[in-house]
């Protein structure tokens, strides 16, 4: 299976050294590129990375100017906003903006490189800000079961993936995912993961079959 590339736009040498140590490491990651915010749309443009790790100066509007002018020099590659207060970023700006997932700068190397994959293998990266039994959380709720599909709908596996992974039927996943879009009013498939997301819920979480 072919390495995912992965191009850093970030400003600080140190970071970006540590970033390069730790993709060495990761058997399915590599890191082809780096550069700071202002110099990286140009180098994007002529390597098209599969996810572009992007780190803004500023986490406002120029954020979601960033990752305009990214996802317009490579349209192809996963943006996933890498900033110190996910809270102050409008989410669905972002992902209007072409981000495919927004994940906080505090976050442990091991969930950096698990939303750097996720996103590299075509799938969504649906961090919970409020986390299990949030606020938000008590509005949706999900089943043991449908937090399964969820985490691997979020993994950009479709319904015959996830019913061989769950070793259920595929018509059972998608009554499922019909439940789902009920309950979150989503319309698709990458609404689900993202309404979701703003909603608290966490896919990530542990679950265990009904």
């Amino acid at each position: 299976m072919p390495l995912i590339t992965v191009f850093a736009c970030e400003s600080q040498p140190m970071v970006i050294e540590g970033l390069r140590v730790a993709l060495e490491a990761c058997p399915k990651l590599m890191l082809i590129g780096a550069a700071p915010p202002e110099e990286a749309a140009p180098l994007v443009a002529r390597l098209h990375p599969a996810v572009v790790l992007v780190s803004p100066l500023e986490e406002s509007e120029q954020a979601l100017e960033l990752l305009q002018s990214l996802h317009r020099a490579s349209p192809s590659s996963g943006l996933v906003l890498w900033v110190r207060n996910p809270e102050c970023i409008p989410r669905r700006l972002a992902f209007d903006a072409g981000a495919k997932g927004i994940l906080r700068r505090t976050a442990p190397c091991a969930v950096l490189m698990d939303c750097l994959v996720t996103v590299g293998e075509g799938g969504v990266w649906a961090e919970s800000q409020c986390g299990p039994g949030g606020p938000a959380s008590k509005s949706v709720r999900l089943t043991p079961r449908e937090r399964q599909i969820l985490r691997l709908l979020c993994r950009g596996m479709k319904n015959d993936q996830i019913a061989r992974a769950l070793a259920i039927a595929p018509g059972t996943v998608k009554v499922h995912l019909m439940h789902m879009f009920e309950k979150t009013g989503a319309r698709n498939r990458y609404e689900l993961a993202i309404r979701t997301w703003r909603l608290g819920l966490d896919p990530g979480g542990e679950s265990h079959a009904e």
